[in-house]
């Protein structure tokens, strides 16, 4: 499993309870959670996010979380065998289509 940074999650939780992202606050945050926090790191985190638009940044990951699935997907379909037993690729087509709803 892929280890998610704890300041990120103290930024967005902030962010989600409409509080100032400041060093101070992240702290705070990651001290509630009963880790240590190094207040370097904190307040590297705060100057870098302090000037983000991030209405836009979390819309954009949003987008591409979405869109990932469909790759999978794709990937079998492209990988299924062909079928040679008459069918029009109309049908076929019809029939993959009604796995999507």
């Amino acid at each position: 499993m892929t280890k998610i940074d704890p300041y990120l999650h103290a930024a967005l939780l902030l962010k989600g309870a409409e509080k100032d992202i400041t060093d101070a606050n992240i702290l705070a945050v990651l001290k509630a959670a009963g880790t240590d926090a190094d207040a370097a790191k904190a307040k590297v985190l705060a100057d870098a996010v302090k000037d983000v638009n991030w209405d836009d940044a979390l819309k954009a990951p949003a987008m591409a979380v979405a869109a990932a699935p469909a790759a999978p997907v794709a990937a079998a379909v492209a990988a299924a065998p062909v079928e040679d037993d008459g069918k029009k690729e109309e049908e076929a087509a019809a029939g993959l289509a009604g796995l999507f709803g």
